[in-house]
């Protein structure tokens, strides 16, 4: 069509074009400067046919390129550029008089502001029809979707002037709470109030809503989006800074969603401005630092100002990741941080840099994680999650080392796999040195879901949208708890403050969420809608795939609920369970032991079965119905 034809011409011929229509407004500026003053015939001279005009041309297509007024952009023309052809209309008029000047011609003064002010007038003036021709015929092409933009300030102004060159949408209108900004029209698009907002979409037609709000608004955001998804509206949601490419036939690119915005309840707030004190001037460890977790938590204790961080993980990679980021932080404060490659399964390797670095307290975050992963390679997910946990509780406990947390999981209650199990062995093996080891404080934090860590749905999820679907998800009824990396790592730091001993703490995280719902929301957020099933109508599709081996309907954080206690945070309870006898516990390792010796799988699930408390062996993947929780 000729609008798409026009906006995607090569630059080189669009700056062309423009060069060449300004060099024609310097020479009619000139003819007007002449013919206002009566003295058109003057131009029919020699003097100015040889000299003046050629001359003028000449200057006028200098001061062009040298102003770059051929690069100035009809889709984003606005105060600068009006600025930038006022210093050149005054450049040129001054070089104008000069040349007035120098061909001895009368009425230097007159001519000169008769030419700057009609060059100034006529280029803006050009360019503003040209802005009117294209948004006229822009409009008139039948297959571009007419939206709606909520917010008009910073961010949907931004957004409305990307949407001119669009040969997909037209902002009809801004919708906005501000009653200072209704009825304005801004750049040509009317500010509308809320009150009669479902009249005007339906009065015009429109199905999809544009929300531009800042990234700070966020609570106003989020009940825009539930009012208009109310209404039966498309929702897509733009940033601050708007990311938009349109008007070239692509998809516009919108921006990633943050994990906050899907945790469908208010972040919980950790800030307890004494959680510093336990940590500051410390020696503190963390294992499995280069993970999503660990460094998080590396990230918060380096905050608490400790006298020396210990970064110790295997991964050479992930160590180097993170120790590049914080070296230079703590070269800046004085903090020192020694990173150490490593296996928590090395008793050596293990105590030797805790004596060696003289290590106060540990936060053990290393572990195996990935549910069908380790259901097909048990052995090494219970040497590393169960043995390992062991070998560094104990040396930790030979150090009389001052406090010891453990990172676990929701999937240690009741659980249907191997990586909940191990864990639920590892939070055994934790409970049991605590009778051992009156120095030193072991504790251990339950997790529900961490969005954005590695190998959890929102990375996975975003991936899969980005890819144009379809959004997977394993069974329309699984429900998860869920919390943000930053939320988890300082869960871990306030149990290491409050620990009393063999202590397990939960975050109180509300009701847990479906991950269905999940994955329409983070669709939604994403700028997309959803592609249901019998339908043609939508973007992205979520396809069912079945539970995977060992994955349950829902988790719990607590085996029995009567045994909470409170902490002095309000969303922080803190549990005693079911611990096993010392003899118990001996027995347990040597078997374990035993079975990885010996890559015997099924004597290490024999152990499982008869050691972890409510272990339903792939209950859901062969289709039993779990008890429920209550």
């Amino acid at each position: 069509m000729l609008v798409q034809g026009l906006t995607n011409l090569p630059a080189r011929f669009v700056r062309i074009i423009l060069v060449c229509t300004d060099m024609t407004l310097v020479i009619c500026a000139l003819g007007l400067s002449f013919t206002l003053l009566g003295e058109f015939s003057l131009l029919l001279q020699p003097v100015s046919i040889n000299v003046l005009i050629p001359a003028m041309a000449m200057i006028g297509f200098a001061g062009i390129i040298g102003f770059g007024l051929h690069r100035i952009k009809l889709v984003m023309f606005g105060a600068r550029d009006v600025f930038k052809i006022s210093l050149a209309a005054l450049a040129l008029s001054f070089l104008y008089a000069a040349l007035l000047l120098a061909t001895k011609l009368s009425g230097v003064p007159s001519k000169t502001i008769i030419f700057g002010g009609a060059f100034f007038c006529l280029s803006i003036g050009v360019r503003v029809l040209a802005i009117a021709t294209l948004s006229f015929l822009r409009a008139q092409i039948s297959d571009r979707r007419a939206v709606a933009i909520f917010g008009a300030g910073g961010v949907g102004i931004q957004l409305a002037s990307a949407l001119r060159q669009s040969s997909e949408m037209r902002p009809v209108f801004f919708f906005d709470d501000n009653p200072n900004l209704q009825g304005m029209a801004i750049g040509g698009i009317p500010v509308l109030g809320i009150k009669q907002m479902k009249k005007d979409l339906t009065d015009y037609k429109i199905d999809t809503v544009l929300v531009a709000l800042p990234e700070e608004a966020k609570e106003r955001r989020a009940a825009v989006i539930e009012q208009l998804e109310a209404l039966g509206m498309n929702v897509r949601v733009l940033p601050s800074v708007v990311d938009l490419l349109v008007g070239r036939g692509n998809e516009a690119l919108f921006r990633t969603v943050s994990p906050d915005e899907i945790l469908g309840r208010d972040a919980v707030d950790l800030e307890v401005p004494d959680i510093a004190k336990s940590f500051a001037g410390r020696v503190v460890m963390v294992t499995g630092a280069g993970g999503s977790i660990g460094s998080e938590l590396s990230r918060q204790i380096f905050n608490c100002r400790p006298a020396k961080i210990v970064l110790f993980d295997q991964s050479e990679f992930n160590l180097y990741q993170v120790d590049f980021e914080l070296k230079e932080l703590g070269r800046a404060g004085g903090i020192e941080v020694v990173t150490c490659l490593g296996s928590v399964t090395d008793p050596v390797r293990v105590r030797d840099v805790m004596t060696t670095e003289k290590v106060e307290i540990v936060f053990h975050a290393a572990a195996y994680k990935h549910v069908p992963m380790i259901e097909e390679n048990e052995l090494e997910g219970a040497s590393n999650n169960v043995i390992g946990t062991k070998v560094v509780a104990d040396a930790a406990a030979q150090n009389n080392v001052e406090r010891f947390i453990l990172v676990s999981t929701d999937k240690a209650v009741r659980p249907t796999n191997i990586m909940g199990a191990t864990k639920r062995m590892a939070e055994l093996v934790i409970q049991d040195i605590q009778t051992r080891s009156p120095d030193t404080l072991f504790s251990m934090v339950r997790f529900g879901n961490v969005l954005g860590s590695s190998g959890s749905v929102l990375p996975l999820f975003q991936t899969q949208i980005e890819a144009g679907g379809p959004v997977t998800v394993t069974h329309a009824e699984v429900t998860r708890f869920f919390m943000t990396i930053s939320e988890a790592a300082r869960l871990v730091l306030l149990a290491g403050a409050y620990a009393q001993g063999g202590d397990v703490f939960v975050l109180d995280m509300g009701k847990p969420q479906k991950i269905m719902e999940i994955a329409r929301r983070l669709i939604k957020l994403s700028g997309r809608t959803v592609k249901e099933s019998d339908s043609d109508v939508g973007d992205i599709e979520i396809k069912v795939t079945g539970l995977r081996p060992g994955e349950k309907l829902y988790e719990e954080l607590l085996l029995d609920h009567d045994n909470l206690c409170a902490t002095p945070h309000p969303k922080i309870l803190r549990a005693e369970e079911t611990k096993l006898s010392q003899s118990d516990v001996a027995a347990m390792l040597l078997e374990l032991n035993v079975a990885i010796k010996t890559a015997n799988a099924s004597h290490m699930r024999k152990i499982v079965r008869e050691r972890v408390d409510g272990y339903a062996e792939h209950s859901l993947a062969h289709g039993t119905k779990m008890p429920n929780p209550s």
